[in-house]
């Protein structure tokens, strides 16, 4: 048991090993941005969205689905928020169109996967570009600008800074891992993501609900998609048509240098958050280094790949050392 249980934590433990590493690195090579408060806050104003919208695509990839239209997603909920606080001043009903905007995007994803049988990369890979396409043909690709939402009350809960220092998104990030760790290791819906992400075929012969799980995965990731999209209007202040676009290498990087199994059945939310820590402070790093800008798409295909050869080495070892147990058992 104590065995299985070092095994279980080795992938978040040499992420967060290569997050100190990288963290020392870019210190030694830029002390006077590193060792400044300054850069530490602007962490964490960015790495929240990054790691909200990968936590939720973690539980997704576990279970062997993927969603490639989370980003059109993001845009398109921070579309539905600015245009009706502008309509009509009420942040929560701002919000709650929203959220229910994400919600019936990721119905949409999750009818096309679960009950047309179109393989995930493909159905969202469509929906990427219709709902793209939708928020900017309803914004009539303008931006929208809502500098009075600062004074208002979800400006401050979901953004303000604390003591003037710490960004809100951090601790709405911190409370969205928590919750999805609890959702994930202490729940029959977590075993059943586990179940179906080992052996979908064996969890729909032992009753597990394969098709309401993975529709509500789907979902999940749809609403958090929309509530991302929310926190980065509210955090500028307004809203472009391209708005997610950005997000898409970030939050896949994330999830895989965390140790999440590209095939399914394995993932750490730990894991993800350390994954989402080092893409955020990479870019940083690199330019405060001297590079120029476009080094940073290099980087993070060489972090990617040297990651998913580390993972996949250690997945390796875990798998002889459940053999042998057995062995030795038998």
């Amino acid at each position: 048991m104590n065995s299985f249980i070092i095994t279980r934590h080795r992938v978040p433990s040499l992420t967060a090993l290569i997050l100190v590493a990288l963290w020392a690195l870019f210190t030694v090579c830029s002390p006077e941005t590193f060792l400044h408060g300054r850069i530490y806050t602007a962490f964490m104003s960015t790495i929240p969205f990054t790691a909200m919208l990968a936590f939720a695509l973690t539980l997704l990839i576990v279970a062997r689905e993927i969603d490639m239209s989370f980003p059109a997603v993001v845009a398109l909920g921070g579309f539905v928020f600015s245009a009706i606080f502008q309509a009509t001043n009420s942040t929560l009903l701002a919000l709650g169109c929203a959220i229910a905007a994400g919600l019936a995007c990721g119905i949409l994803n999750g009818i096309l996967v679960v009950y047309f049988r179109i393989p995930s990369i493909i159905a969202t890979i469509g929906t990427q570009f219709f709902l793209g396409g939708l928020t900017t043909v309803l914004a009539d690709g303008l931006a929208l600008s809502i500098p009075q939402i600062r004074d208002s009350w979800i400006h401050t809960l979901m953004v303000g800074r604390i003591a003037e220092v710490i960004p809100a998104q951090m601790l709405w990030a911190l409370l969205v891992i928590f919750l999805l760790w609890l959702l994930l290791s202490h729940h029959v819906f977590g075993d059943n993501v586990n179940f179906i992400g080992d052996n979908p075929t064996a969890a729909q012969v032992m009753g597990v609900p394969v098709e309401q799980t993975r529709l509500l995965l789907f979902m999940l990731m749809g609403a958090m998609s929309a509530f991302v999209g929310v926190f980065v209007s509210l955090e500028m202040s307004s809203w472009w048509p391209n708005q997610g676009q950005g997000y898409m290498l970030l939050v896949f990087a994330s999830v895989f240098i965390g140790g999440t199994s590209v095939l399914g059945g394995r993932g750490t939310l730990m894991g993800t958050l350390f994954g989402a820590c080092i893409i955020g402070i990479l870019e940083a790093g690199i330019i405060s280094a001297g590079l120029a800008g476009f080094w940073t798409r290099l980087i993070y295909g060489v972090t990617i790949l040297v990651s998913l050869m580390v993972h996949s080495m250690l997945l390796k070892q875990h798998i002889g050392s459940w053999r042998r147990l057995l062995f030795n058992k038998v």
